[in-house]
């Protein structure tokens, strides 16, 4: 079906519209089917009405038919799951004890592909679902005579890997591991999963195997590394998109400015439904991503008041916290054109297959450009198609609403991960002494850095085969794959006792402490009491209308600059630091006007965790007219809070995995100084990459400041929703000063 632009154009007209354009379509480009792919594979692929491959699939199958590992980056409904799919189902169909072992970030990617491999009919295949939510008398079916196990992380982690004497034979006849929506293991999560990764690789040695890796990801700038980081291993990189692609109209949306002092902006929640309900009362199937399961909620609601009651029953949520026969039934009205409209969380920004759709919304920036090219390549897959962003009054979202090229035509991030930190790996190293003695046949496949870590950890015993584990407990239980930290708090709901999520203990003080209004998934909860000795929070459902704000007092201490260089006319360092905190009050805040409700005093300890970080030394001549107090300090605290907004541009992280420090004399340096620190215990690469591309980081920050229409400084700009200061003390005009000098002397 064709969809002309002029179902749409009156929207283009609106005074909220900061910009317009058209992707020009392109034509697909096509191979052949490969001549020594099995007989009964390629029938399976002419009743399924696949007579030939896109380019990009071809080159896959070309490199896994080398014996190579490979990586294919290509954009959203592109072919990737038949990329990776062919040579799996035609070494299964020449040899059907082969083993595959696939993993995804969720349960619901598992799940449609299971469907998708159904539905191929390929020879021999027998797949099956291997995760949480398997009844445990199918887990020992499953390992006996499945062929194509689906599977994540944690449930490697925790249930496949450890019990390996249970998986002797999926091991050893393990052919190909696939690892879907690769980008998504980043930071910390993804440091976790790349010796995760290396521990499997390990086991299969073991037990006789060495699996071809193969894996896929959305556009990212750094494939190859990524898989070299993520898997230890060099893979050929795939990345000739050869898809075919709908002409596409994007629209950057920015809401009416109600109060211009303060920044203060129309709702993007409200604009957004109302661009939805206009959009599915014309009939155009269009999904709306949101940040958060509440405001998925809400913007249902608001939608479906806006529009025919007959129209209101074709709309639908789709959120976490739902059953897996709902997420399925969803899905399935979706696939099938029975549903106009879904408002959902980024769970359907990956790889789900959720049929043809018109129009894709983005509420927000999602935090990433890959992540936006994921959500908006929903848009136009019947014809013509209509991608949506509709800005809060986040920095990076007002940036892109006045710079609207340094969002489009912006090269996408590196998924940046460091698996050496060694609160990262040390309890990886403990797990896999469980799994099998470590020695020093194991550098290739761990890294130097484990068996370095194996030497000094406590609970593992030196012995003539290796380093083995001497603990009690089971210790990959101890190790939790989202947190770069053992030392963490456990929330959990009082009514019910479930737990909501594990906070670091270096986090735990400023956002569950007694009092904190804290977000889990996009729910409000009120902190009833921390419970210190116990490392729990307990918290209640919460309905009120402010949220809370912690005061922090922060100290950091250089330990080892690592690289110096002289940058943009001054010093600029990475390096290892040390974080002291002490949150030491909160604040509650209206959330209408975002006005001080109520400064409430806290006594808690200090933490102090290590991490990496950049700091700079501005020259006097860079610090001219700025240098008598409170304006030096002004200004180094707003060009800090400016920085750390715009460096999720430089390396596919959120505002909320950085920190900093900014101090008009620094004990060490002797001089005013701007440190930004990973806020991971260790460091994750995040300042690395800063540090890597500081120029152009610096130029975008100043870029943003200048275009905000604010007089002072604004949540647009400035001001930071994490500030331990509470956003006191900034400068907007003496921070833009600064980093003005700081690019004239990089040119």
């Amino acid at each position: 079906m064709a969809l002309e632009a002029a179902v749409w154009d009156d929207l283009l007209e609106a005074d909220e519209v900061a910009h317009v354009s058209d992707v020009p379509p392109a034509n697909a480009r096509v191979a052949p089917v490969p001549d020594d792919l099995e007989p009964l594979v390629r029938a399976a692929l002419g009743a399924a009405g696949l007579d030939e491959l896109y380019v990009h699939q071809r080159l896959v199958w070309d490199a896994a038919a080398d014996g190579g590992h490979v990586v294919v980056t290509t954009g959203t409904a592109s072919g990737k799951s038949l990329a990776f799919n062919l040579p799996v189902l035609d070494a299964i169909a020449r040899e059907p004890k082969s083993r595959a072992l696939y993993l995804y970030p969720t349960k619901a990617l598992a799940q449609d592909q299971a469907r998708a491999l159904a539905q191929l009919k390929a020879p021999k295949v027998r797949a099956a679902i291997y995760d949480g939510d398997t009844p445990g008398e199918r887990r020992w079916q499953i390992r006996k005579w499945a062929n194509v196990i689906l599977t994540n992380p944690d449930m490697l982690h925790l249930g496949i890997l450890p019990h390996h004497d249970r998986w002797a034979d999926v091991l050893h006849n393990l052919r190909f591991v696939v690892v879907d929506e690769a980008h998504v293991y980043r930071g910390v999560f993804g440091s976790h999963v790349g010796t995760v990764l290396r521990r499997l690789r390990r086991l299969a040695r073991v037990y006789g195997a060495d699996p071809q890796l193969l894996l896929a990801t959305a556009t990212i700038a750094n494939p190859g590394e990524l898989a070299t980081s993520l898997a230890g291993v060099e893979a050929t990189v795939v990345d000739e998109d050869a898809a075919p692609r709908a002409e596409r109209t994007v629209l950057l949306w920015n809401p009416e400015l109600v109060d211009a002092e303060l920044g203060l902006r129309a709702s993007a929640l409200g604009d957004a439904s109302r661009l939805m309900a206009t959009l599915v009362s014309r009939g155009l199937r269009t999904i709306c991503f949101t940040k958060s399961r509440k405001s998925a909620e809400l913007i249902h609601k608001f939608t479906r008041d806006r529009v025919e009651p007959e129209i209101g029953t074709r709309l639908a949520p789709y959120r976490a916290g739902y059953t897996p026969a709902q997420r399925r039934e969803i899905e399935r009205r979706l696939v099938e054109g029975e549903l106009l409209g879904v408002a959902a969380t980024d769970a359907l920004e990956l790889g789900i297959d959720i049929g043809l759709l018109d129009c894709a919304i983005s509420v927000g920036f999602p935090g990433t450009v890959a992540s936006l090219r994921q959500q908006w390549g929903r848009a136009g897959r019947r014809g013509h198609g209509l991608a949506i962003l509709v800005a809060s009054e986040d920095a990076l979202d007002q940036y892109f609403m006045r710079e609207p090229e340094t969002l489009l035509a912006r090269r996408v991030e590196a998924a940046i991960l460091d698996h050496t930190n060694p609160r990262v790996l040390d309890g990886h190293v403990r797990a896999a002494a469980y799994e099998a003695p470590v020695d020093d046949a194991d550098r290739e496949l761990l890294g130097d850095e484990a068996l370095e870590r194996a030497a000094l950890l406590p609970d593992l015993k030196a012995t003539k085969n290796g380093y083995v584990w001497a603990g009690r407990e089971y210790p990959a239980a101890q190790t939790n794959l989202r947190s770069a930290s053992a030392d963490s708090f456990a929330v959990v709901e009082a009514g019910t006792g479930t737990v909501l999520g594990i906070v670091e203990r270096e986090r735990a003080y400023s956002t569950v402490h007694e009092g904190a209004v804290y977000l889990h998934l996009g729910e409000s909860y009120l902190v009833q009491a921390l419970d210190l000795p116990a490392r729990t929070a307990v918290v209640t459902p919460y309905g009120g209308d402010y949220y809370t704000q912690a005061k922090k007092e922060t100290a950091t201490a250089i330990d080892e600059p690592l690289r110096t260089e002289e940058r943009c006319g001054l010093p600029l360092t990475f390096g290892r630091v040390s974080v002291t905190e002490q949150v030491v009050a909160y604040q509650k805040k209206s959330v209408r006007d975002q006005s001080t409700l109520e400064t409430v005093p806290l006594d808690l300890p200090e933490t102090s965790f290590e991490t990496e970080a950049i700091w700079y030394v501005p020259t006097d001549a860079q610090l001219h007219g700025l240098e008598q107090m409170p304006k030096l300090l002004s200004s180094l605290h707003a060009a800090e809070h400016a920085m750390i907004a715009v460096l999720p541009l430089w390396a596919m992280c959120d505002r909320w995995d950085i920190g900093g420090l900014s101090t008009n004399i620094h004990f060490q340096t002797g001089r005013p100084t701007v440190f930004v620190y990973d806020g991971h215990a260790g460091g994750v690469g995040i300042t690395e990459r800063g540090f890597a591309a500081f120029e152009g980081w610096v130029a975008d920050t100043a870029r943003m400041l200048e275009g905000c229409p604010c007089t002072d400084g604004c949540p647009s700009c400035v001001q930071s929703p994490k500030c331990g200061n509470l956003n006191e003390m900034l400068d907007k005009h003496g921070a833009l000063t600064l980093l003005r000098r700081l690019v004239a002397a990089s040119t």
